[in-house]
């Protein structure tokens, strides 16, 4: 009959068709907009990325370019009222309920659109078809969607609508900034939602791509799991796809003793996977190491103490400032450990345009380590030294 379509699906057969559907959407949006049009991690085939502008003109009605230069900004104004969507400045209640709406309206920003987006579609159908009638894209999806499925094409149409507003623009950009783990302490409070990336195709796992933003893969852990850089590597296989860029990777040569340039550099491009070793290796332990020895009246303060102490010091609030304060105060070996790793921090932070002085003080810092008395920091000094920018032979 007409209002079953022209497929006359069943409605479970309905159900998995519209998860497809959503899914190539949110492909669409990971691998096309984001990791390529936005920072270029990857080169696509002319034909995959007209596929893809086609797509998401069918199903979201979002302009290439607006994407882009929107999710730039963010990336160069992230935590920060110039943030189009920071749910620290607008809110999270407001991001998750109204991603979109964020977007729409940073959209008409034309500064936004001149600084951030730059090399993006410019040719006949863009400026004639999508970007002249973006309504039409939608439309045209709930015509097909009707036909196909009849009455419940509808259904499969609103879901396909609010696919990437609730998901992508409300869930990522909000709870993205706010629950979740991190695995790296960047610059912003961007967390891993979930350390599989598989209903949003990857972008699950944004602390990673915020510590590693120009990095085509996006999972970092081996027990991360990245569904974009599975489709990444398929249309690689197929000669659709060339991947620019992934997170550096720490090579250590077991039994390497000295500093040198080599060293110096390669602590400087995984400065972030070292920053999480000395949370693993020297703050965690201790904390463990204190508080088993704390008198009863304080060992509240140790509680989260080695997530405290490991945070990006940008991000934390007054009571955490105080509360680190007298946790330190505990203890001689904490707070050696916790200036070891601030002093850590500023030497690629004050010294990286100059490998001389960088090396320098890296140098310094370990004879210091060192020189601590405390065997865990000891350890993670000698550890630093085994660092190089190419692999064992």
């Amino acid at each position: 009959m007409w209002y079953n379509g022209f497929l006359d699906l069943s409605p479970w057969q309905l159900v998995v068709v519209t998860l497809i559907l959503t899914h190539v959407t949110i492909v669409s949006v990971t691998v096309y907009l984001h990791r390529y049009s936005a920072h270029r991690s990857l080169e696509l085939h002319p034909a995959l990325q007209h596929f893809f502008r086609f797509w998401l003109w069918l199903t979201t009605a979002m302009n290439t370019r607006e994407w882009t230069a929107i999710h730039r900004k963010h990336h160069a104004k992230c935590e920060t009222a110039d943030d189009p969507h920071s749910p620290i400045y607008k809110g999270l209640g407001t991001v998750l309920r109204k991603g979109a709406e964020l977007y729409q309206e940073e959209a008409k920003n034309a500064e936004t659109l001149r600084i951030y987006g730059k090399n993006c579609p410019d040719d006949w159908l863009e400026r004639n078809v999508y970007s002249r009638f973006p309504i039409a894209g939608v439309t045209l999806m709930a015509i097909i969607d009707l036909a196909l499925f009849g009455a419940l094409g509808l259904t499969v149409w609103a879901v396909q609508m609010m696919w990437i507003p609730v998901w992508a623009a409300g869930v990522v950009n909000g709870l993205g900034h706010a629950v979740g783990y991190r695995n790296f302490e960047c610059r912003d409070a961007a967390t891993n939602l979930v350390p599989w990336g598989i209903l949003i195709g990857g972008e699950e796992l944004h602390n990673n791509h915020h510590t590693y933003p120009n990095s085509a893969k996006l999972s970092v852990k081996k027990w991360e799991f990245d569904m974009g850089w599975a489709w990444i590597k398929l249309f690689c296989f197929l000669r659709l796809a060339k991947v620019a860029r992934v997170a550096p990777i720490a090579h250590r040569v077991e039994g390497k003793g000295s500093l040198d340039m080599d060293t110096a550099m390669a602590i400087l491009n995984n400065r972030f996977q070292i920053m999480a070793q000395y949370r693993k290796l020297v703050i965690g332990p201790l904390v463990k190491q204190e508080l088993a020895k704390a008198d009863e009246s304080v060992r509240h303060l140790f509680r989260r103490g080695k997530r405290l102490l490991s945070r990006e010091t940008s991000l934390l609030e007054e009571r955490q400032q105080a509360r680190i304060q007298d946790l330190l105060a505990q203890s001689q070996a904490l707070q050696v450990i916790y200036e070891k790793r601030l002093a850590l921090q500023q030497i690629w932070a004050k010294t990286s345009a100059n490998g001389h002085d960088m090396l320098g003080a890296i140098k310094q810092w370990v004879q210091e380590a060192e020189a601590s008395g405390i065997q865990s920091l000891h350890d993670f000094a000698a550890q630093l030294k085994t660092y190089s920018l190419r692999p064992a032979n």
